[in-house]
C-alpha cells in the first residue's frame, strides 16, 4: 500500500511542480504547453477576428470566457488532479504483470523520426476517432459528451469544452495505443501533440478552411461544424468524427458536409434543458434525472 501511495504523491506533485515550472518559463519551449497553448489560441483567435467565416458571430461569442475556463482546467487543472489515479493504474498493471510490451505489435525504435512521428500521429488520432465514436453511439457516455455538444456558437475555444470524465475515458484508450507501438512515445513526439491542438483550435474556429483537396486527409472547421450540427442524418447518431485526420470518416462513410454555408443551429436535441453554468456542467451526466 505504501508503494502505491508513494507512486500518487510524487506523480501529483511532479505534474504540479512541471505546470508551475511551464507558467514560469522554466521548461523547454517545446515542452511547454501552457505557453504553447496560449500561444495557439491567441493565433487561431487573432485569425477568427481578421477572417470570420460567420461575420454576424461577436468576436467575444457566447460563452466564450466560459470556454476559455474550460481549457485550462481541462488541460492542466485536471491533469494535475488525475495524475496520480494513472500512475497508480500503471503500477497496478506492472504489478499483475501487464507492461507496455505486452500488446505491442509495431516497433518505430528503429525507425526514421519522421516515420516514428507519422505512425504515433495515426495510430493515436485512429484511437480518438474510435473512442469519438463510442461517446455517440452509447447512451451513459453521450451524457457526458453532451457538454461539449452544447456549444451553441463556435469557436477555437470550443474544442477543449468537454465534461472532465472524457479525460477518464479517453486516457486508458491513448495508452492503449502506445502500447501498442511497444510503448513507445518518439522524444519529438511533442510536434504531433502540439499540431493536434492546432488542428482541434482550428476545426472548432469561426474560419472557413477546407484545405483544398487535403480535406480528405485533415479534419477542417467546415466539416466539423456539421459534426456540432442540430439536426443529423436520419439513422445515425453523429457524422464527421474525425479529431485531427478526416481520413477515418472517409474510409468507414461516416462523412457528411451537406453545404459550406456555415449557417446551422448547433447543439443538439433537449439543449435548452442543458445546465448553462460550469460547475453544473462538469456535474453532469451522474444523476439519472438530469436532461
Amino acid at each position: 500500500m505504501e508503494k502505491y501511495t508513494e507512486a500518487f504523491i510524487k506523480s501529483f506533485m511532479g505534474t504540479l511542480d512541471w505546470t508551475w515550472k511551464s507558467i514560469l518559463m522554466e521548461v523547454p519551449w517545446y515542452n511547454n504547453y501552457f505557453w504553447g497553448l496560449i500561444a495557439i489560441s491567441l493565433l487561431v483567435w487573432t485569425l477568427e477576428i481578421l477572417f470570420p467565416w460567420r461575420k454576424y458571430q461577436s468576436i467575444f461569442r457566447k460563452d466564450f470566457w466560459m470556454d476559455g475556463f474550460y481549457m485550462f482546467f481541462n488541460f492542466f487543472i485536471f491533469a494535475i488532479v488525475i495524475s496520480g489515479f494513472y500512475k497508480l493504474l500503471g503500477v497496478f498493471f506492472k504489478d499483475i504483470g501487464i507492461s507496455s510490451k505486452s500488446l505491442a505489435i509495431l516497433d518505430l525504435s528503429n525507425l526514421n523520426m519522421v516515420f516514428q512521428l507519422l505512425i504515433f500521429f495515426i495510430v493515436l488520432d485512429f484511437v480518438q476517432w474510435f473512442t469519438h465514436i463510442l461517446l455517440h453511439r452509447y447512451a451513459f457516455l453521450w451524457k457526458f459528451h453532451k457538454v461539449h455538444h452544447s456549444v451553441k456558437e463556435m469557436g477555437f475555444a470550443a474544442h477543449l469544452r468537454y465534461h472532465w470524465m472524457e479525460n477518464v475515458f479517453y486516457k486508458p484508450l491513448k495508452t492503449f495505443g502506445v502500447m501498442i507501438l511497444g510503448g513507445f512515445e518518439p522524444e519529438q513526439a511533442y510536434i504531433v501533440h502540439f499540431l493536434a491542438i492546432t488542428i482541434g483550435h482550428f476545426n472548432h474556429s469561426n474560419i472557413k478552411i477546407t484545405w483544398g483537396p487535403l480535406k480528405y486527409l485533415f479534419n477542417n472547421p467546415v466539416m466539423h461544424l456539421y459534426h456540432h450540427a442540430y439536426t443529423l442524418p436520419k439513422g445515425t447518431y453523429g457524422v464527421n468524427f474525425g479529431i485531427s485526420l478526416s481520413l477515418w470518416d472517409y474510409i468507414f462513410k461516416t462523412n457528411y458536409i451537406p453545404e459550406e454555408s456555415g449557417d446551422i443551429e448547433l447543439g443538439f436535441k433537449g439543449d435548452e434543458e442543458f445546465p448553462k453554468g460550469f460547475l453544473e456542467q462538469i456535474t453532469h451526466g451522474f444523476g439519472p434525472s438530469k436532461k
